[in-house]
């Protein structure tokens, strides 16, 4: 578990042994069907790219068939998430979902409007979410709404933070409504210069990410805070990126924007120690703490 990025180490660390194999094993199903894609990104023949990279996602749409319904594994990957499946009733159409929004990028597709990209966002994190409340378990049904809602936000903190890294793959993500309000064109991105037009944009699009951290916050039922600490870790690590992007004037476009390890682990330790004292976590995220 070390191994695997340290957001995850911090945030699932803290789970009892039965759902942390669940979480590791759902986590690299999800990390082997996204890396379908990726792993083609710098391939100059996009035509054998492009091939290889359906072929790959075909596969792991077998082995999802496979691990539900039963039949033969071409991969360890899925063997390890089959005896998870029904121990935790984990929902199929999440899964689907997952490899649908990875499916859309195959090509180098643009997001007409901020509700197009709200869709991606669903697929490729919230559906993940909805997996792990599985795992955590809860009694409130609101979990729902607030895995929604938070898996938008990690996932908007992500394109900022990577939107350097992304356009010189050919892929954007930010809504084109949002860059014609702004004033902002594709060149003037991949310029990357933080002009006054392009800041305002990213803080426009950072205002959107926060209103998802405001809207999971508000979304989580008290009943089940304990249970979702594990999640709440993980908001907050991704909360802290997104202050820090603010923070650097958007430098979004040379390396990328990381939490050195203490502050991941003095974030876990201290959403954990509140969340056992029944102590409030996501005030900064609901908006009541500056930037």
């Amino acid at each position: 578990m070390a191994r695997r990025d340290t957001s995850f180490y911090y945030s699932f660390v803290v789970l009892p042994r039965d759902q942390r194999r669940a979480i590791m094993a759902v986590w690299d199903f999800c990390r082997a069907v996204d890396d379908a894609v990726d792993e083609q990104a710098g391939n100059a023949d996009r035509v054998v790219a492009r091939t290889t990279a359906v072929a790959e996602l075909a596969k792991w749409r077998r082995e999802l068939a496979a691990s539900f319904d039963g039949g033969p594994l071409e991969t360890t990957v899925a063997r390890n998430l089959v005896p998870h499946i029904s121990a935790f009733n984990l929902p199929r159409r999440a899964f689907e979902d997952v490899i649908d929004g990875v499916e859309m990028d195959l090509d180098e597709r643009r997001y007409a409007t901020f509700d197009d990209l709200h869709q991606y966002c669903l697929r490729v994190a919230s559906a993940v979410g909805l997996i792990c409340i599985e795992i955590f378990g809860y009694k409130d049904a609101r979990c729902r709404e607030y895995a929604l809602n938070l898996g938008v936000a990690l996932q908007l903190t992500n394109i900022l933070r990577d939107l350097g890294k992304d356009l010189g793959i050919g892929r954007l993500y930010l809504p084109q409504d949002d860059l014609a309000r702004c004033g902002v064109t594709e060149d003037a991105l991949r310029a990357g210069v933080v002009s006054g037009p392009v800041r305002s944009l990213l803080t426009l699009e950072a205002e959107k990410a926060r209103d998802y951290y405001r809207r999971a916050a508000l979304a989580l039922p008290p009943i089940d805070a304990r249970r979702l600490v594990a999640a709440r870790i993980m908001g907050a690590i991704y909360f802290d990126l997104l202050r820090r992007i603010e923070r650097s004037g958007y430098a979004v476009f040379g390396p990328a924007i990381r939490a050195p390890r203490w502050r991941k682990a003095f974030l876990a330790a201290k959403v954990w120690t509140q969340s056992m004292l029944g102590l409030p976590v996501e005030r900064s995220m609901a908006g009541a703490e500056p930037r």
